[in-house]
């Protein structure tokens, strides 16, 4: 690990528990190099962090613009629980430099990939909440999100979010039936591509790819909105 402490520093946060900042901070690469359980990586931490991420997020815009509409308040949510936003706060912290990666994912430029750093700021998240409880987690996501936070209220986030575009439009005309399918994933783990086709009503109406899950999802509503969602 390289200095784990130092980056608590950064952070402004102890673990008392130090295993969970370590696995925080495992790439899969590195277990799968080094022969140890998938368990070992920061997916799991990374799953819980994205849930919580989202709620906090979620609430601090419900408090802060009292007067905002569901919709606003969704878009503006969406600009900042995305992969961008993520890499940039991982990209303030460092915490590329502090990860555990294999051999040939660090080569690849692992430490500045935009999935990799988007999930690890979501695992770190997980590991917070699983070590401090709530407050310290909803805490340290205020701190790092804050000009975030009042960059969404002043309008000046503009991450487009064709997934809740796109689900708004089909909500508006009764349509719930709505699955994102992973059909493939190409390329070495350092290296992935994920295809993934949206299905309306049991129907492929869009498809997109993308280095992570969420942006293929992304770009398969996108694409579905420029196909003018034929299938309603």
């Amino acid at each position: 690990m390289n200095n784990s402490k130092e980056f608590e520093k950064k952070i402004g946060y102890t673990f008392r528990d130090r295993q969970l900042l370590d696995k925080a901070l495992t790439h899969s690469s590195y277990v799968k190099e080094n022969g140890q359980s998938r368990l070992n990586d920061n997916e799991r931490l990374e799953f819980l962090g994205d849930a919580f991420f989202d709620a906090v997020i979620g609430e601090a815009l419900y408090r802060a613009l009292p007067q905002a509409e569901e919709g606003t308040l969704t878009k503006m949510r969406a600009s900042i629980v995305c992969e961008k936003s993520l890499a940039q706060a991982g990209r303030r912290l460092g915490i590329g430099r502090h990860m555990l990666f294999s051999r040939g994912e660090e080569k690849c430029g692992g430490r500045d990939r935009a999935s990799i750093l988007a999930d690890a700021m979501e695992a770190v998240i997980g590991a917070i909440y699983l070590d401090g409880g709530y407050e310290q987690a909803k805490a340290f996501v205020l701190k790092i999100f804050k000009e975030d936070l009042q960059d969404a209220g002043r309008g000046k986030l503009s991450n487009r979010d064709y997934k809740s575009e796109l689900q708004e439009q089909l909500q508006a005309n009764g349509i719930l039936n709505i699955r994102y399918v992973l059909e493939k994933e190409e390329g070495p783990d350092h290296d992935k591509t994920f295809s993934v086709r949206l299905d309306i009503r049991g129907e492929a109406a869009g498809r997109g790819t993308g280095k992570s899950k969420k942006l293929a999802e992304q770009n398969a509503a996108k694409d579905a909105i420029e196909r003018g969602m034929n299938v309603l």
